[in-house]
């Protein structure tokens, strides 16, 4: 994985405090982190956490950030993101709800271009007070989710075939060539 951790920190603190905590759960916030990568990617051709996803029932995941918020969740106190995201269990549910530790300031906003800014903006705008299923079916709606199968790889370059794309599979095969 490409990004720097302080700047995936920047980018779960941005979730966390933009977005619905009553609905901001492990399934939602990798389907979060996969708009943030794709719409980015569609818009202005790259992607913003470089990440591999992952075709899982769910939709699509980016599988080295879910292995770092599953190993958050199981033991917090030892984990990289204890600085970064908390998480609460509500009575009577066996669902997980992430809350940031802290807000997100204007360090953290450095380590974002303008345009990944701009789609973490848009991204939230769409999808912060809706619950996990209905972003769950956004994604499933996508070229990515649809022509891959369970448990396959997904490829970057998939994202060049949905209609609202301005990058083509040309351009985002040699981006990731030379990335």
């Amino acid at each position: 994985m490409k990004i720097p951790l302080p700047k995936l920190k920047a980018i779960l603190l941005y979730f966390a405090n933009n977005t619905d905590v009553k609905f901001l759960g492990k399934v939602k916030l990798m389907k979060l982190v996969y708009f943030l990568d794709f719409m980015h990617l569609k818009q202005y051709g790259a992607p913003v956490t470089y990440d591999t996803y992952v075709n899982l029932e769910h939709g699509p995941i980016p599988s080295f950030i879910k292995n770092l918020v599953d190993d958050a969740a199981d033991d917090i106190d030892n984990s990289i993101l204890a600085d970064t995201i908390q998480f609460e269990r509500p009575k009577g549910t066996a669902r997980c709800r992430i809350l940031p530790k802290r807000k997100f300031t204007g360090n953290d906003k450095k380590y974002f271009s303008e345009t990944e800014l701009e789609v973490l903006e848009r991204v939230c705008k769409k999808f912060g007070d809706k619950n996990t299923k209905f972003i769950e079916d956004a994604s499933h709606k996508d070229s990515p989710w649809k022509k891959t199968k369970l448990l396959d790889k997904i490829p970057y370059t998939l994202a060049a075939d949905d209609i609202d794309s301005k990058t083509s599979k040309e351009e985002i095969a040699l981006l990731m060539e030379i990335s």
